[in-house]
């Protein structure tokens, strides 16, 4: 079984080894992402994997089909960079890939402990040797309201990390669990919406879920809401969130993704020409918080999922499917 691994980053690399050996299987690694320009690389071998980079458009899937690639996995939880449904047209078997919910839970802890206790600014001053405690004074999370949109796994996650501080939780999702009403009420996403001091997403990009906190919602809110993001990034209108700050109607963001990071994060930008206005505009304000997409990035994340990458393609090979199938 061979495989050719895309996007692989010095982190990777010893978790492919160890995984390829395990699987006893053979497997080539490039930093480049899969594109035009490095599709015949894929000859030869019977699975490809890919991170975000690596769009599968509908026409790349046809070559990789026509080149005898008939598996795919990503090393992402997200797959909105694939075609899924022409995947499935011309039986391209696509696997996405999971690991702990923890590293995202957490991170999103500390951006909601960061944004109420403005460490931005007192981190800013520290740098220029400014201990003065004007402008710093917090708020304690024990008697807020958080709301969290979503329960899933790592939805779950935060509440169960939230539940210690003593604070009042909501929770909103379409489907209730049952495990999580001993932590969270349940309630509507209109009364989560207005009754919460801090919102945290926790849902996938859907269609439904496009631009879910807009001028719309961030106006139903209470003034000097803390919005918290570590999910996807187009799940909140970028332009609205500027607006929200300007405005003062919102206290806080602390943002692990944001709506236009695409060509941006996980670079090193340093000597280039940064053209996004509105990400380099919003991450200026005192009280806006922005991590470069990596909420998931823990020793424990990045091995699971080249683990399930590999897994995935060793048992489309020799099961003909897979837990992780999309």
């Amino acid at each position: 079984m061979k495989i050719l691994a895309f996007e692989v980053r010095e982190d990777e690399e010893l978790y492919f080894k160890k995984y390829a050996d395990k699987y006893n299987c053979e497997i080539t690694l490039t930093e480049a992402p899969l594109n035009f320009e490095t599709l015949p690389m894929a000859n030869g071998y019977d699975g490809v994997s890919i991170l975000g980079k690596s769009h599968l458009t509908a026409d790349i899937e046809d070559n990789l089909k026509a080149s005898k690639v008939n598996f795919c996995s990503t090393r992402t939880v997200g797959f909105n960079h694939i075609d899924i449904e022409h995947a499935h047209k011309i039986g391209l078997k696509v696997a996405n890939s999971n690991y702990p919910p923890t590293g995202v839970a957490e991170h999103t802890v500390m951006l909601i402990l960061m944004s109420l206790r403005n460490y931005k600014q007192a981190m800013w001053r520290g740098q220029v040797n400014d201990y003065s405690l004007s402008g710093l004074k917090g708020r304690e999370l024990n008697s807020l309201t958080v709301g969290i949109i979503g329960t899933g796994k790592i939805g779950q996650c935060v509440i169960k990390n939230l539940f210690g501080f003593g604070c009042k939780i909501l929770a909103c999702d379409k489907y209730e669990n049952d495990e999580i009403k001993k932590y969270a009420t349940y309630t509507d996403l209109d009364t989560l919406i207005t009754s919460s001091d801090i919102i945290s997403l926790h849902t996938p990009l859907l269609e439904s879920t496009y631009h879910l906190i807009n001028d719309e919602k961030i106006n139903k809110m209470k003034d000097n809401v803390v919005l918290i993001n570590c999910a996807r990034g187009e799940l909140m209108d970028i332009n609205a969130l500027i607006y929200g700050v300007e405005s003062k109607k919102i206290g806080a963001l602390g943002l692990d993704v944001i709506e236009g990071e695409d060509g941006l994060y996980h670079e090193d930008k340093r000597s280039d020409i940064i053209s996004n206005q509105k990400i380099a505009y919003l991450r200026q304000f005192p009280n806006v918080i922005l991590t470069q997409h990596m909420a998931f990035y823990t020793d424990t994340a990045v091995e699971n999922m080249v683990k399930c990458s590999i897994e995935a393609i060793h048992d489309f090979v020799k099961k003909g499917d897979c837990p992780t199938s999309i």
